[in-house]
């Protein structure tokens, strides 16, 4: 008999609070039990003040309390709630009291999601929904797009491999805000957006051509209701509008009010206050590409979130996950014009002495996927200049988005290139020092292992391919393929080997 689950997830956005109850399968499957949702004002307090204001804390808290009483009804048990926040919390200043105050009245203890962590729930929970469709992803260029109350979260695919992931600081609340502060009319307000989009679509740009773009999807509240009117099923969890249909109407309800859209789309109240600026956002980024269709899956990070829980650590997908990390890398890479041949070839050094010295290290998979990132990028500032790209490295990664990583994963991997190179860490440094302890151990070791990969290259000739790594006694030996001179090599190890044999306590020996 099939094990099943019973769990919980409460979303609190800019624009509501959001619950889905469903049961966990056994082998990786869900199914929803229950759904609710209630409008909150997050958004318009946090972004006009600055922060939530105490009116709408009262009403957080009446709106999780019901919420805490219907989960004991189902008998949910608290761990098995998962509540997370996105980007009105995450922008507010006085979230931590925030959290506190709803900790100690509910006992729900809130998750802030990073923007980039909403892509990769997002990118979960679209993967799930289009199911036979995916296929037809990994052979076009694709944009995946959620628009919020207070922020956008996207990423770029070329023929199914990660070009790049953004979360972006423009959202519905946010662009009606500022447009209407300091501009006032619907006409300049829709110009005020037009170059809103135009200039984020600019910098988009930078990393894939956007008339190359043959696919749109489009994820959100807005998109799901205007796809329920105008839209075809693709499937249970997925919808398809035609470009020209869904400019077509957006051109037919510009100028509908929230009592139009109420009257006219039978739509709620709730819903409609939004709507029409939310659509305006997403057509205005459609125009700048060439996507005959637009693909709207029924789903959010809620979905997203499930699929995690349902999953654990599915070998499968955790590899396709892992790929879409690594290409989105290449491109960060290739944006700083890298020596590409020299740092993937880096990267492969390093995963054979990964997986050769693991017995050693003690590092799991998820530590190999940060080594593999941080050597692909070890190099990226020789953009800034040679004598200390190993800083200007560090610097660029740790001000940069890359696919699937939290900002702390991002801090490992912007320290391991910052001691690729040169001294050792020590105490001054602040960057190191500010990780926790766990993480500068990793630190140690990934850039022990990076060193020796990139003496094995030092002439950026590729001439060492591949290597056999034996441990006999107190030494590493490494063993080349061929008869090449490797005087150079040589003196790249003597020069980078001895935080290795500080790190682990072997000598490397090159044969």
């Amino acid at each position: 008999m099939e094990k099943k689950r019973l769990v919980a997830v409460l979303e609190i956005g800019s624009t509501g609070i959001r619950l889905l109850v469903a049961e966990i399968l056994e082998h990786g499957q869900w199914q929803e039990v229950d759904r609710a949702g209630k409008p909150v004002t997050l958004g318009r307090d946090v972004f006009t003040s600055g922060k939530v204001s105490r009116d709408s804390l009262l009403i957080c808290l009446g709106v999780l309390q019901k919420y805490k009483e219907l989960l004991g009804g189902w008998g949910i048990a608290g761990e098995d709630v998962y509540v997370i926040a996105t980007s009105a919390l995450r922008a507010a200043r006085n979230r931590d009291v925030f959290v506190d105050r709803v900790h100690q009245e509910t006992g729900f203890r809130i998750a802030i999601v990073e923007g980039i962590e909403e892509n990769r729930l997002m990118y979960l929970a679209v993967r799930f929904a289009l199911k036979q469709y995916f296929p037809k992803i990994w052979q076009s260029n694709t944009i995946i797009i959620d628009i919020g109350g207070g922020s956008t979260e996207l990423m770029m695919l070329r023929e199914g491999k990660m070009v790049s992931a953004h979360s972006l600081h423009v959202g519905t609340l946010l662009i009606d805000r500022q447009s209407r502060l300091s501009l006032g009319s619907d006409h300049v307000q829709e110009r005020y957006l037009k170059e809103i989009i135009r200039n984020t679509m600019g910098l988009l740009s930078e990393d894939m051509r956007l008339d190359e773009v043959k696919i749109f999807v489009m994820t959100g509240s807005d998109i799901r209701l205007a796809s329920n009117i105008i839209g075809a099923e693709l499937n249970k969890h997925c919808r398809i509008i035609e470009r020209e249909a869904l400019l077509g109407f957006i051109q037919k309800i510009r100028n509908y009010t929230i009592e139009d859209c109420v009257r006219e789309l039978h739509i709620p109240f709730s819903a409609a206050e939004g709507f029409v600026p939310g659509l305006l956002v997403y057509t205005r980024f459609l125009e700048e590409t060439n996507a005959a269709q637009v693909v709207v899956p029924e789903v959010s990070i809620r979905e997203g979130l499930l699929i995690d829980l349902a999953l654990g650590v599915n070998p499968e997908l955790q590899e396709d996950f892992f790929s879409q990390i690594s290409a989105s890398a290449l491109t960060l890479g290739r944006k700083y014009h890298f020596d590409e041949a020299h740092n993937r070839l880096v990267a492969e050094l390093c995963l054979i002495l990964f997986d050769a010295l693991s017995s050693i290290h003690g590092m799991n998979r998820q530590d190999r996927m940060l080594l593999e990132v941080a050597a692909l990028l070890h190099d990226i500032g020789m953009y800034i200049g040679g004598s200390k790209h190993h800083k200007h490295g560090q610097y660029i990664v740790a001000n940069s988005e890359i696919f699937g990583l939290h900002q702390d994963e991002i801090a490992i991997i912007a320290n391991v290139i910052r001691y690729h190179r040169g001294k050792p860490p020590s105490n001054a440094d602040i960057s190191y020092i500010a990780l926790q302890k766990e993480d500068r151990i990793l630190v140690l070791k990934m850039a022990s292992i990076l060193r020796i990969a990139d003496a094995l290259d030092r002439g950026h000739s590729q001439q060492i391919r591949r290597i056999a790594v034996e441990r006999r006694g107190e030494s590493i030996l490494l063993r080349t393929q061929g008869s090449w001179d490797l005087s150079l090599e040589q003196i790249g190890l003597d020069e980078k080997a001895d935080m290795f044999q500080d790190v682990f306590g072997y000598k490397i020996l090159l044969l």
